[in-house]
């Protein structure tokens, strides 16, 4: 059964997103949507496994104007050894240049299928992100806040992120981050990835990350992670 908060969420973005597909033509406003597939060997989340260390299939769809205004729907399968099925996450947002800066400020909401009741696992999060290029890099940092966090044990929660990309030569993007997860009741934590992305042909690419955190866990440990996306 998919649960109320999760309803709303999904909701929230597909009006959003029809807002955006209706409101664009009356004020002569270029519309882009794009789908993405794909799978991956596991999918690490802030240095976790979601999928118990096994592979992940995902999609979505993202409706962008021109002005910058953003939103879309993500969704892909989980396991956390009870009968949650899936994830759902719904966003919406604003993306804009400022004093040399892309900006972006958001809301992410983050629903799951067939999660047991009082399990918490709903939850929203603010975002906001700042990147610059560099030549052929991008440097950048974000923030998200949330006010009720995955899980029972935590309600407000800060994630602290700087991140970076190289694109030595086309076709080709290195790519990495790190990150606190602040936490009320929990210990803080903080997790990295560094990989390479390839464009094999079309709308294909092929990702290879290495995953880490300070948390000492069978999900939390270091690991490499392959997955083939598309775009269209």
């Amino acid at each position: 059964m998919i649960t109320k908060h999760m309803k709303g969420v999904a909701a929230a973005a597909v009006l959003a997103a029809a807002g955006l597909a209706f409101a664009a033509p009356a004020s002569a406003e270029d519309v882009d949507v794009s789908f993405n597939v794909g799978v991956v060997s596991d999918y690490v989340f802030r240095g976790f496994s979601q999928t118990d260390e096994e592979p992940a299939i995902q999609g979505g769809v993202d409706i962008t104007t021109e002005s910058g205004l953003y939103a879309g729907l993500w969704a892909s399968n989980v396991d956390f050894y009870d009968s949650t099925d899936a994830e759902v996450d719904a966003y919406i947002g604003y993306r804009t240049e400022a004093a040399g800066f892309a900006w972006d400020v958001g809301l992410i909401g983050y629903g799951y299928v067939n999660d047991p009741n009082g399990s918490g696992y709903n939850y929203a999060e603010a975002k906001l992100a700042a990147s610059r290029a560099v030549g052929p890099a991008t440097i950048g940092a974000a923030v998200y806040y949330s006010p009720n966090f995955f899980g029972k044990a935590d309600e407000e929660a800060v994630y602290y992120e700087l991140n970076g990309a190289f694109t030595p030569f086309d076709k080709l993007t290195i790519s990495g981050a790190v990150g606190q997860q602040k936490l009320d009741v929990s210990d803080d934590y903080t997790a990295w990835n560094v990989g390479a992305s390839y464009a094999l042909f079309g709308p294909v690419s092929l990702d290879v990350r290495y995953h880490g955190s300070d948390v000492d866990g069978p999900l939390s440990d270091d690991r490499v992670v392959g997955g083939i996306k598309a775009v269209f």
